[in-house]
Parts: C-alpha cells; sequence; structure tokens
C-alpha cells in the first residue's frame, strides 16, 4: 500500500510553510546539518518585491505567508516537524525533512537551463 499523502493532516499554510523550511535547509547560504540528520535554520530569506531567492529557486512572496506567520511554525512543531525559533530560525526535524508535501514543484520556480 503506497503511503498516505499528508499523513499527519498539515492544512495549505503548513505545507507551503514546511517545503520552504525544506528547501532552507538543503541551501548552505540559509541553513547547517546538526547530528542526527536535522537541519538549523538561521539565515531567513528577505523578500525584494514579490519574490525571494532560495539557492539556484525563485519562491513567490505570496508562497511564504507562513514564514512569517508564528502560528504556522507552532503548528509543524506541535508536529515534530520543526523546533522553532521564530522568527529568527528553526531546527527541521529529520521527519520534518523526510515529509513530502507535494508542493516541491509548485512554489519553487527553478530555470529550465
Amino acid at each position: 500500500m503506497p503511503p498516505k499523502k499528508n499523513p499527519l493532516g498539515l492544512n495549505a499554510l503548513q505545507l507551503k510553510t514546511l517545503t520552504l523550511m525544506q528547501e532552507l535547509a538543503r541551501s548552505p547560504n540559509h541553513a547547517s546539518p546538526r547530528d542526527g540528520g536535522a537541519v538549523e535554520i538561521s539565515n531567513m530569506p528577505h523578500p525584494h518585491g514579490n519574490h525571494f531567492h532560495v539557492g539556484h529557486a525563485v519562491v513567490m512572496t505570496a508562497d511564504a505567508t507562513g514564514l512569517a506567520n508564528e502560528a504556522a511554525w507552532k503548528a509543524l512543531e506541535r508536529k515534530g516537524l520543526i523546533e522553532s525559533d521564530f522568527p529568527h530560525g528553526a531546527l527541521v526535524t529529520v521527519e520534518g525533512m523526510a515529509y513530502d508535501t507535494g508542493l516541491a514543484d509548485q512554489i519553487l520556480h527553478r530555470a529550465d537551463h
């Protein structure tokens, strides 16, 4: 049986926020790995205009409202996906890094070349 899509029942804002945190955690400009597979995000992005950059991806600020929403961070923390230091950064847990949000291709815009 295939794994259940969104087994923790995250809402749309939480899914987008976790997707962005996962991408930030993969970027050496924004994060550093910790023992055991968790990743600490300590350099949150600053939008310019209607977007910001994470590695080679562009993110529209409309898809990133959860990065400034403490309730979204607290929900992700309650579900064991992050440890929050809102608004400064977060530790994305091993479970948070592995969670399939299904949104990366929709909100992380990458060049075709």
